[in-house]
């Protein structure tokens, strides 16, 4: 598969304060490739960087530093004029709150309307109708239940499947889907999931799927991204990270996936423990919690190492040091 989507040493710095405020580096040197076709999962826990990582590809927000190339150009160079034309038309996202994705005051029909007016002015009424209804029809909806409702008369799942709707009927190259099945019933999930690899097999639609769920990420990848604290801690084929995780933050979260043949048993309430050490922005952001660390782990920013093929960590105990 050939190269669509390049992020080259992304960084985003957010300043707080006037006087004496500190910086937080939501994302901090990530880089990384989508191919067409390709369904690459971006997994980590809250304040990972991962939204964030959506955000400045979608350019809602602009980038410390770093490049994101777009089929070769890079978007950050283009206008608002040519995000419009040549962007956003190809690329689409479904965020995690259908809410705030909606006026109040107009008809869910009004965000299908948008997207003809700005993308596919040329369409006619009787056949937008039909590719409303088609594409409604596809994430599971009832056209009739549907158009015509206010959000408020909505549910959360029924407004988000309305988003990958929308999204959908402009066929976009690549799709960002920020925990997009989070508000949906589990049975629902897999259907919104088996939908977006129906329209990857069928479109050669790429998608980024930014999820906390393991299982969802394992269900829908062909490569799975890694991340903590705004790094890269390991990446590659989503077979080959799940089944042989090397980085010990990996190992952790898998470990913390519960087991359904295990019942919960309660050892009664463990007293309060210190505070840990403050993570070093010259070392591993996860030294500070890993139980293997050394001390190249507190002063040394390990490189991300091929351990083996399409298999990447960023760990002193493979590779280099």
């Amino acid at each position: 598969m050939s190269e669509l989507l390049r992020v080259e040493h992304l960084t985003k710095i957010f300043t707080s304060g006037f006087i004496g405020g500190f910086e937080i580096r939501a994302v901090d040197d990530v880089s990384f490739t989508i191919r067409k076709g390709e369904i690459v999962s971006l997994v980590g826990e809250s304040g990972s960087g991962k939204t964030t990582t959506g955000k400045l590809i979608l350019r809602l927000i602009q980038p410390t530093s770093g490049r994101i190339l777009f089929e070769g150009k890079d978007i950050l160079q283009m206008s608002k004029n040519e995000l419009k034309k040549n962007y956003y038309r190809q690329v689409q996202a479904v965020f995690q709150d259908p809410f705030a994705s909606f006026n109040p005051l107009h008809p869910i029909d009004r965000a299908f309307d948008l997207i003809f007016d700005s993308y596919l002015p040329d369409v006619s009424k009787g056949e937008r109708d039909e590719m409303i209804d088609k594409a409604l029809i596809q994430v599971g909806l009832n056209p009739d239940q549907i158009r015509g409702k206010f959000p408020h008369q909505l549910s959360g799942g029924q407004l988000q499947r309305i988003l990958i709707a929308r999204a959908l009927l402009l066929k976009p190259k690549l799709l960002i889907a920020d925990e997009a099945v989070s508000m949906l019933d589990a049975s629902t999930r897999i259907d919104v999931l088996n939908l977006l690899g129906d329209f990857r097999d069928k479109y050669g639609t790429s998608v980024l799927f930014v999820t906390h769920d393991l299982a969802l990420g394992y269900y829908i990848s062909d490569t799975t991204i890694i991340m903590y604290r705004g790094t890269i801690v390991e990446m590659g084929d989503t077979e080959k990270v799940f089944h042989n995780p090397l980085h010990p933050y990996t190992q952790m979260l898998l470990e913390s996936v519960p087991d359904l043949n295990v019942k919960w048993e309660f050892k009664g309430i463990e007293p309060e423990k210190e505070e840990g050490t403050v993570y070093s922005l010259q070392g591993c952001r996860y030294a500070p919690r890993c139980p293997k660390a050394k001390e190249i782990c507190f002063r040394t920013r390990p490189e991300l190492h091929e351990v083996e093929k399409n298999h990447w960590v960023a760990c002193h105990l493979y590779g280099g040091e």
